[in-house]
């Protein structure tokens, strides 16, 4: 079994590279047009990675709360990081946003080409009060002009079912700019582990709380409603059979 799962990543990965290198190559020729172009454009490998993975290592998903999202205000995205899965998945589920990323990503060949044209927050994780600075800056800046802005608080990939550190500048930027928050937890490490080259077939549970106002809430109060909301599921299914079933499936 572990060797069919392995020929199964095998093909997956070629489609990853081979899509990687389309996306990044042709997007280079749309760095004349506007942010919202070049997002259009790069988020389409996105989708396909999100299908890719499910017709080739049988990973598929299901949302609850999707009926949550209110598309007509952008909004803040906390979501807890298990893999590279939610990554695309939440262009798939959310409105045009931009990560809050290490700004080292944009350096990689190809892969970083493509990430500055999803126009990304890109900081220096070892500036310190700079970094939180631009992140309040640019974000700001970026919900005003309608992108939502997506932030994994915990800062790192974490294996399936251990909860990080909840840091405090994605609740910084929601008080700041006083954004709607949606909390979204998930159990991707489970079929896409962390640093794992072998996906396994599964269904990724996708939860998505009630948008919520921040008007009244004090820093240390979105971050335990962060930390609490990630906790309850960290055992993805157990709230499943309690809330409607949305499926999002491409």
């Amino acid at each position: 079994m572990k060797a069919w799962y392995f020929l199964r990543s095998v093909v997956f990965a070629i489609g990853q590279v081979v899509s990687l290198l389309f996306f990044s190559v042709i997007g280079l020729f749309l760095w004349p047009f506007s942010h919202k172009v070049r997002y259009q454009f790069m988020h389409l490998w996105a989708r396909f990675i999100v299908v890719w993975v499910r017709w080739t290592c049988g990973v598929s998903y299901k949302v609850y709360g999707a009926e949550n999202i209110d598309k007509t205000q952008a909004g803040l995205v906390l979501a807890r990081h298990e893999s590279a899965w939610e990554t695309f998945a939440t262009q798939v589920i959310f409105p045009r946003q931009a990560f809050v990323l290490k700004k080292e990503l944009l350096k990689i060949p190809f892969f970083g080409w493509g990430m500055s044209m999803m126009y990304p927050i890109a900081i220096d994780r070892n500036a310190g009060r700079q970094a939180m600075k631009q992140v309040l800056s640019e974000g700001q800046a970026r919900l005003a002009e309608g992108i939502w802005v997506v932030i994994f608080p915990e800062g790192t990939r974490m294996p399936a079912g251990e909860l990080g550190k909840i840091n405090a500048g994605g609740a910084m930027l929601a008080l700041k700019a006083q954004a709607p928050v949606y909390l979204v937890a998930h159990n991707a490490g489970e079929c896409w582990p962390k640093n794992s080259f072998i996906k396994k077939p599964g269904v990724v549970e996708v939860f998505i709380s009630p948008a919520i106002d921040v008007t009244n809430l004090t820093l240390a109060q979105l971050n335990q409603l962060t930390e609490d909301w990630f906790k309850q599921h960290l055992s993805a299914g157990s709230a499943a059979s309690e809330e409607k079933e949305v499926p999002t499936n491409p």
